[in-house]
């Protein structure tokens, strides 16, 4: 898992660098580098952080 993936946390705001289609989703968990997120536009989603590395939305 990147170190960015590694700092995510329930109800942070991120996107998905290769479906900005998704828009922005908020971490539900962080678990083993399980990454679930719900994206505005595509709903829940389990992303392996080993594989993507989430992008924190600071000013939504």
């Amino acid at each position: 898992m990147s170190d960015m993936n590694s700092i995510l946390e329930p109800g942070m705001l991120v996107e998905h660098p290769g479906r900005p289609d998704w828009g922005v989703g908020q971490v539900q968990s962080n678990i083993g580098g399980r990454i679930t997120v719900n994206f505005r536009e595509e709903g829940k989603v389990v992303i392996d952080g080993s594989r993507v590395e989430l992008l924190p939305v600071l000013d939504p």
